[in-house]
């Protein structure tokens, strides 16, 4: 989705007088693109018109995306998050996350009958595809994938899931990368995590492809545009800024790998807020240029919250550097669209 326009607070009015004048100077460079990417919006639009056509409650299974104020306003409507499917009553309709799920998750709403939605963005589903089509079913050009990522995060748990146990070994770093002992090295393909940090990755296939010549992937790594473009974003405002604060939450992968962009781009400290109320005020002591930005999973509200609540404390300049223009809309799944 395009990037919100912030509103300059009142503060910021050419030749304000009387309070703010007296308030101590903050420069604030909003990254952008920021919040909100393709993937997200159409996860949410999904719950949302599910519960619109067939009435609350509609049944998620995990988090819809990584935010806990997206998560509590379609509770708000009538979303009920559960961790497994034997949550979900005989006749309830449930929606799959955007992270995507094993296969055998489908399987087993089918068995239940369960009315289903598959919410999985569409770039995580592309991975999907080119995992499959790698191991090429068992037959004579089957090869063993190699998928870089984080343990444990539902996004790798669906993708793995998507061949049987065995088929995919985990590389999460440039080290375990250096140590993997495929039976085969000659019949290897990669495939990797749509969030994970655009230079860890380049690293970690670097070592891959030196131990590995025969290796086969994609032709570019599957980190998706949101993720890049946001990263090349904080890059770009992360040198001038004393503090960094990336709206997000701590399980969001893409909020925290933010994070870790712009300490290495050059920001003394970068900080991960879930939202205003969880922002320890002192971290903004001696700061003078405030970076601020927010993961694909974060809602430009929450950035509009912050900046408000900024020009109350601090006499605000404000730029919005824009690396890219982003315009990506994902279509609802075919029962909704």
């Amino acid at each position: 989705m395009p990037d919100q326009m912030l509103d300059q607070p009142s503060a910021l009015a050419p030749g304000s007088t009387g309070e703010h004048a007296t308030m101590r100077p903050l420069r604030v460079l909003l990254a952008g693109p920021r919040g909100f990417c393709a993937g997200v919006d159409r996860a949410i639009r999904v719950v949302e018109e599910a519960i619109r056509r067939y009435g609350a409650p509609v049944y998620v299974r995990h988090e819809i995306v990584h935010n806990r104020t997206v998560v509590e306003q379609l509770e708000a409507q009538g979303a009920i998050f559960v961790e497994e499917l034997d949550e979900v009553p005989p006749d309830g309709q449930v929606v799959f996350s955007a992270h995507g799920v094993p296969k055998s998750v489908p399987a087993e709403a089918q068995r239940r009958n369960l009315l289903y939605l598959d919410a999985t963005c569409p770039l995580v589903s592309k991975v999907h595809r080119e995992a499959e089509r790698h191991y090429a079913e068992g037959g004579p050009d089957s090869r063993h994938i190699l998928m870089i990522g984080h343990a444990g995060h539902p996004e790798v748990v669906g993708t793995m899931g998507q061949l049987p146990p065995g088929a995919v070994t985990l590389v999460q770093d440039a080290e375990e990368a250096r140590r993997v002992q495929p039976a085969d090295p000659e019949r290897l393909a990669f495939i990797t995590q749509t969030t994970l940090s655009v230079d860890d990755t380049a690293e970690i296939v670097s070592v891959l492809r030196g131990r590995f010549p025969m290796l086969e992937g994609p032709k570019r790594e599957d980190i998706c545009y949101a993720t890049t473009n946001r990263q090349e974003a904080v890059k770009a405002i992360a040198p001038g800024c004393d503090l960094v604060i990336v709206i997000g939450s701590p399980n969001s992968s893409n909020s925290q790998r933010l994070r870790e962009v712009a300490e290495r781009s050059g920001a003394p400290r970068a900080l991960l807020v879930p939202r205003l109320r969880d922002l320890d005020w002192s971290a903004l002591d001696g700061v003078d240029t405030l970076g601020i930005t927010a993961g694909a999973s974060a809602p430009e509200t929450l950035v509009q919250e912050m900046v408000n609540a900024l020009s109350v404390r601090f006499a605000l300049e404000i730029e919005e550097r824009t690396v890219k223009q982003e315009d990506v809309i994902f279509k609802l799944p075919a029962p909704l669209g």
